[in-house]
């Protein structure tokens, strides 16, 4: 059992923003994803209150909420993370006695592929856990558990583990996200990341939701009636093989689903070396975006547009973040192109970009 005595005093907590570097709409299908940790983060700053209250101010978004420490949320509403988390926490021993005054926020661009919605659910998850205690030890690995349980499970959400996994763990993490999840950590540093915003909201749950859907559809077909196949050890011999089998609306997201496994597996290699040979690892980058692109159609012009001037202005690769319909792009940058390739971005319509670095997880100040 974990208790903790309530602090009089304040209390910070800081969670990173990431960037999904390869596996994009792999891990709802039990397929591995390289994801890292970036230095935009989120700050949530508490201070007790005498109101038995939890009183939110969040000023990046104008928005103002509170509820009772005690409150249980037997209705759910859609996306109300800092319920499904409260509700989450207390599953483990985690009762809140104390009220607090609280304040999100920070410098990750909202709705944009980099998880900013993740990194408070995290956040929050790591204060409730670290200032009320629970029933279980609190590492980085728990607090990235309760934060998918509160954020995927609670609201039978789409998504899959790598937001909350790679905000809580930080670096460069590799992700088995199947049915026997492990992840480690592969790198914490990366030089000439560059993450261009398009300022066009993306659509994650509408295009999530779509996508996953063929792509299980596809996979099941195949399974039923080839049942040696298994999609884990897939090759394009298999696509070959069997895509006779579907219709050709489902044909491409099968073959993303095996390509983008294959090129994942391949920057695993890349990304475990101990010198990082980054023209490689950009060409794998741009082939898993020509995959995202092309098969999976999640980009929009805007995207497309920015990808092209960052690779004209000098970047070894680039590729879409996230869900996609708008969203972000991560460039690999040669040390002597990075100005060249931020400008490139901007002038071809970015709302803005700039140079991230690999940060660590989620951890209190």
């Amino acid at each position: 059992m974990t208790s903790h005595k309530n602090s009089t005093s304040t209390i910070q907590i800081v969670a990173p923003a990431r960037i999904c570097l390869f596996g994009d709409h792999q891990d709802y299908l039990g397929l591995p994803v390289i994801a890292c940790a970036i230095d935009r983060q989120i700050s949530l700053i508490a201070k007790p209150n005498t109101s038995k209250e939890f009183i939110f101010t969040l000023p990046d978004i104008n928005s103002q909420r509170s509820f009772s420490i005690d409150a249980d949320f037997e209705d759910l509403q859609t996306g109300d993370f800092f319920a499904s988390v409260l509700r989450r926490v207390k599953k483990y021993g985690c009762i809140p006695n104390l009220g607090y005054s609280i304040t999100i926020q920070g410098n990750i661009p909202v709705n944009a592929g980099v998880s900013s919605s993740s990194a408070i659910v995290v956040a929050w998850v790591s204060f409730l856990l670290k200032t009320f205690g629970c029933n279980r030890e609190i590492t980085p690995e728990f607090i990235s558990l309760v934060a998918y349980e509160a954020e995927v499970l609670e609201h039978n959400s789409p998504g899959g583990k790598m937001d909350q996994y790679s905000i809580g763990i930080g670096n460069i993490i590799f992700i088995e996200t199947g049915d026997h999840f492990s992840y480690q950590i592969i790198g914490d540093e990366m030089e000439g990341l560059i993450l261009g915003e398009s300022g066009i909201l993306k659509d994650t749950l509408g295009l999530l939701s779509s996508i996953k859907t063929n792509a299980l559809e596809a996979i099941k077909i195949i399974s039923d009636k080839v049942p040696e196949f298994i999609i884990e050890t897939a090759t394009l011999k298999d696509f070959e093989n069997y895509s006779h089998l579907l219709s050709e609306t489902l044909k491409p997201y099968f073959y993303a689903a095996i390509q983008n496994h294959l090129i994942t597996q391949k920057a695993l290699v890349e990304l475990s070396k101990e010198k990082l040979n980054l023209q490689v690892i950009g060409t794998l980058m741009n082939e898993h975006h020509t995959i995202l692109s092309d098969d999976l159609k999640i980009t929009v012009p805007r995207i497309d547009a920015m990808i092209e001037a960052a690779l004209a202005a000098g970047a070894y690769g680039a590729k879409i973040v996230g869900s996609g319909g708008g969203g972000c792009i991560v460039a690999v940058s040669p040390d002597d192109k990075k100005k060249e390739i931020i400008q490139a971005i901007k002038q071809a319509g970015g709302k803005d970009a700039y140079e991230v670095l690999v940060a660590k997880g989620v951890h209190k100040i």
